[in-house]
């Protein structure tokens, strides 16, 4: 568990650091334009570099266990909303927060931390590298269709013409073009993983930066109580809480072996801060952006810290269940 602390505790105090940024010196004026042209090539680096990233093999191969995977996309983008708009109309939230938390679960799965979990838990870690990269690849998609059908953008119903745009130029066309230059860059992409960390999370800071800058500027603080953040982060402990109970029943009522329920409860109850930052950018007013990632980063600070206890607790048991084998087998 320290391992996995050690991996995630630097973006964390990162992230956290730009966000104090963002509220002592925000980007104004020409400074604001220019930071916002640099987050924009940002998240179109990001995508290009992950869709060269993603291999055709994995897939294929994701395809055969069919059933799994689709369990997978029912929590993520089924019901993760519904729990969304449940919690979005709770009485008492702040309108801009519920806003926000029902944007955080129309997010897809994350990858490098879903893989990792499953991965210390004993999991299926092919099977979760195959059901991440498909919740990712369908969220550039889906994401955007939710928030049409279940969100207001702009006091209006739903995403903007600007904001599919934005989408298919930003996210989808670089994702695209990426993939199609695999078969060229791919081994320079797989070679250099550094170099798509540093793109990943300086992306996703630059962006937070920004959107938190904009926000700071139209008296976010002024409209967010420490009593509203601490009703967030009930509210975010209930939704990782329910998710998690819920993947755990669904494994058993499925009957899935272990290792496949290991993979629906790390990559069914997880969502990707390094897709809700550009997307969220993309869909919404630059004054709203930063209180609607509110819930989105407080989100991903609960579920690493809970799925790392988790994983440790899986990886444990299974380690105990082994020696226990071999101790029967000497017997």
């Amino acid at each position: 568990m320290q391992r996995l602390f050690s991996i995630f505790e630097p973006f964390v105090l990162s992230l956290l650091g730009t966000v104090l940024l963002a509220t002592i010196l925000p980007a104004r004026g020409a400074f604001a334009v220019y930071a916002g042209y640099m987050a924009d090539a940002g998240i179109v680096l990001l995508f290009f570099l992950h869709g060269a990233k993603l291999s055709r093999d994995a897939i294929w191969q994701g395809l055969r266990n069919w059933p799994l995977h689709l369990a997978v996309l029912a929590s993520t983008f089924i019901l993760f909303p519904l729990l969304g708009l449940a919690l979005s109309h709770m009485p008492g939230v702040d309108p801009s927060l519920a806003t926000g938390i029902l944007f955080l679960t129309l997010l897809p799965s994350t990858v490098q931390s879903s893989i990792a979990f499953t991965a210390i838990a004993r999991g299926n870690v092919a099977a979760a590298i195959c059901s991440a990269s498909f919740s990712n690849l369908l969220g550039i998609v889906l994401t955007p269709a939710l928030v049409a059908l279940l969100m207001k953008v702009d006091g209006g119903g739903g995403v903007s013409l600007a904001s599919i745009e934005g989408i298919l130029l930003q996210l989808l066309a670089p994702f695209v073009i990426g993939h199609l230059l695999r078969p060229w860059i791919g081994g320079f992409v797989a070679r250099r993983k550094s170099l798509l960390t540093i793109v990943d999370r300086g992306s996703i800071l630059l962006v937070v930066y920004t959107a938190f800058g904009a926000a700071v500027v139209e008296g976010l603080w002024s409209r967010v109580s420490p009593a509203d953040l601490g009703k967030l982060a009930l509210l975010c402990l209930l939704l990782l809480g329910v998710i998690l109970t819920a993947t755990f029943l669904i494994a058993r009522i499925m009957r899935l072996p272990r290792a496949d329920a290991i993979v629906l409860q790390f990559c069914g109850s997880k969502k990707s801060l390094a897709s809700g930052v550009p997307m969220a950018g993309v869909l919404f007013p630059a004054a709203q952006v930063g209180i609607i990632l509110l819930p989105v980063m407080l989100f991903h600070q609960i579920q690493l810290i809970a799925c790392a206890m988790l994983a440790r607790h899986y990886g444990e048991q299974a380690d105990g269940e082994g020696e226990g084998a071999r101790a029967s087998e000497k017997a």
